[in-house]
């Protein structure tokens, strides 16, 4: 079957998709987005968390064909995604269907080479910037679906308490750390942006 879907902000077309397969795997393999980890394929680790439709799901237990014509935000696109929310809904997030690319932007778009100053503007989000900053990555596996949760939770709620940031992340799992650091970065994501408003 053929998949349509948007994934950060872009209109993608999976062709031969079976129906078995996972979002997780389309995201991978097909569409070239390795950032959404493939760890125990059962809903348990939270490492391939991405944002379908605005809420957080794990992508390994989501058919691709649930997909269909519907928007999913990466960790790939977490820095667009929040430049984009700040700009055009301070405060809250896109509705399903309401933002996106558009065909024109979507012709002048170029890939340009990462460097510390970004020809867009558009460098890390901010919970992005926190994990560094805390010290909260360590190997990183597991990295990309805590902050895909993260930035849901600070979307939803700017002023977590930590009662809401460890129910927020209760579904991602950390081998390296004692969470102390990750839950540090949430917290400073969240200090920053209440300090922006």
């Amino acid at each position: 079957m053929r998949v349509n879907l948007t994934v950060n902000g872009r209109r993608y077309e999976a062709d031969d998709v079976w129906e078995g397969e996972s979002l997780l795997h389309v995201l991978r393999e097909r569409m070239g987005l390795p950032g959404s980890k493939n760890a125990c394929e059962q809903g348990e680790c939270g490492s391939c968390t991405v944002r379908l439709d605005g809420v957080p799901v794990c992508s390994c237990l989501v058919a691709a064909g649930q997909a269909e014509g519907r928007e999913v935000v990466t960790v790939e696109g977490l820095a667009d995604f929040a430049a984009h929310r700040s700009r055009a809904h301070p405060g809250s997030g896109c509705a399903p269907g309401d933002c996106g690319t558009s065909l024109d932007e979507a012709r002048r778009w170029r890939a340009r080479p990462a460097g510390p100053d970004p020809v867009d503007g558009v460098g890390l989000a901010p919970i992005q910037q926190a994990f560094i900053d805390a010290g909260a990555v360590q190997c990183g596996f597991c990295t990309p679906g805590l902050l895909v949760a993260a930035d849901e939770l600070l979307e939803r709620n700017p002023e977590p308490s930590d009662a809401d940031i460890r129910e927020a992340l209760s579904g991602n799992l950390c081998r390296c750390t004692g969470y102390e650091k990750i839950l540090d970065a949430v917290r400073l994501a969240a200090a920053r942006t209440e300090g922006e408003s």
